[in-house]
């Protein structure tokens, strides 16, 4: 029987991007294709084993709110997620690193809201998926769809920019959050923050810098 591997199932407020402060039932699911050095994900271990029916039950439990797949990165479980979704009967807001085009294209009759992350390569620590990534804006940009940069004090001007510039091929106004790294509940302060901001607003028509708030505030 098809079944998904979940670290966790919980009701919060989201904490990033457009929808801050909304309420939300967040699905964090196990594994990612990628090992970002600032990643908080990266080290759990312990995963529950839910069937679609299963999954579909906790959620309805916990509140009829929009649905955050999150991880991890949800779309490693694809075919799961095409068996799970047309059952969920609810919004879903899809959080993805943004490397996985084809498995996307396969959710996108499920999928209304997609938060995208375009990886640096000097805040990640890890090589480049910038092809990968203008890929997949292009396919997600059937969707609404924002994308989110997380930056550090490692992170360099060229590499926002390279980002900026892959959004606006697809469209300028798809907004794009600079979002500073945070550690121990506390946003980093970086130092060339304004700066980033400066370089992606240059080309693009909607930045933002919005920090991780769920971490700020101390809850889930």
């Amino acid at each position: 029987m098809l079944k998904a591997r979940i670290t966790e199932i919980f009701s919060s407020i989201q904490g990033e991007g457009l929808y801050m402060g909304e309420k939300q039932v967040f699905v964090r699911f196990y594994g990612c294709n990628l090992s970002c050095g600032f990643c908080d994900e990266k080290d759990k271990a312990l995963f529950s084993e839910y069937t679609p029916g299963g999954l579909i039950e906790k959620i309805v439990r916990l509140g009829d709110f929009t649905v955050s797949l999150t991880g991890g990165e949800p779309l490693l479980q694809v075919d799961f997620l095409k068996k799970t979704l047309p059952g969920l009967k609810r919004k879903v807001y899809l959080e993805t690193n943004g490397t996985l085009r084809y498995s996307l294209s396969q959710l996108m009759d499920y999928v209304d809201i997609i938060s995208m992350d375009i990886k640096l390569p000097s805040s990640t620590g890890l090589g480049s998926f910038w092809q990968d990534h203008a890929m997949f804006l292009k396919e997600a940009s059937r969707k609404e769809v924002f994308v989110k940069a997380v930056v550090t004090n490692k992170t360099v001007i060229p590499d926002v920019e390279t980002a900026a510039a892959i959004v606006r091929s697809v469209n300028k106004n798809i907004p794009f959050i600079i979002q500073p790294v945070s550690y121990n509940n506390k946003a980093e302060e970086v130092k060339l923050l304004h700066e980033f901001f400066k370089a992606a607003d240059k080309t693009l028509s909607d930045v933002r810098i919005i920090p991780q708030v769920h971490k700020i505030l101390g809850v889930q």
